[in-house]
This record gives C-alpha cells, structure tokens and sequence, in this order.
C-alpha cells in the first residue's frame, strides 16, 4: 500500500508556471505506475500524464503536450508535474495516482487504486 501527498498547487497568471509534486510513502515506490489527472468542477476526473516505474517513458493528454513534464524520483520517492504556459482552462484539482498492475500511461481514472487528496491549481486571464 502507498499513501500519496501532493503539493505545489497555488493562484498563477496565465503563462505563468507551477511545479506540483507528489510524496509517497513506503519502500515500494518504484514499483508503481504513476499519473497525474485534473478535475475541473461540474467535469469529470481527467488524465493529465503518467510515467513508468523507471521514468523512462512518459504520455500525455493532448491538450498539455509541450507544455507539462512529468518526471520522478525514485530515490525520494516523490513524482513531480512541471506545468509551463499555463492557461485559465488549466483550472482544476490536480491529484496524483499509483497502481502497481495497470499499464504507464493508462487514462482510466477508475482504474487507479491509490489517490492523494488533491491540490488546487488556479490559473487566472
């Protein structure tokens, strides 16, 4: 089991940046696959991007390609989403997800079985 703690959230102006990250605990860490999803209010739990359990293959959701990188370090057992040009309908939650079986990259929000609790990314015109 893995318990997920996000941080970095905040108020930006658009184009501006933020860097989120999430700490797991546990000595397993790096045999999760990790994501990163958004939700808007009054939308649904959207995919943002994942990452294999060595980092060495990342995927995004198309609206962020260019603009967002995920990465991690397994060594502190943290992941991290580097947001750049930040637009208002960046606007969300953002939680990040682990999951010891499913495929990197894997979009389904259901399919995730650890979740953090969220942080707030609120990117103003």
């Amino acid at each position: 089991q893995v318990q997920l703690v996000e941080s970095g959230g905040g108020l930006v102006q658009a184009g501006g940046s933020l860097r989120l990250s999430c700490a797991a605990s546990g000595r397993t860490f790096s045999s999760y696959v990790m994501g990163w999803f958004r939700q808007a209010p009054g939308k649904e739990r959207e995919f943002v991007a994942g990452i294999n359990r060595s980092g060495s293959n990342t995927y995004y959701h198309d609206s962020v390609k260019g603009r967002f990188t995920i990465s991690r370090d397994n060594a502190k057992n943290t992941v991290y989403l580097q947001m750049n040009s930040l637009k208002p309908e960046d606007t969300a939650v953002y939680y990040c997800a682990a999951d010891l079986s499913l495929l990197p990259g894997s979009p389904r929000a259901a399919l995730y079985h650890y979740w953090g609790q969220g942080t707030q990314v609120t990117v103003s015109s």
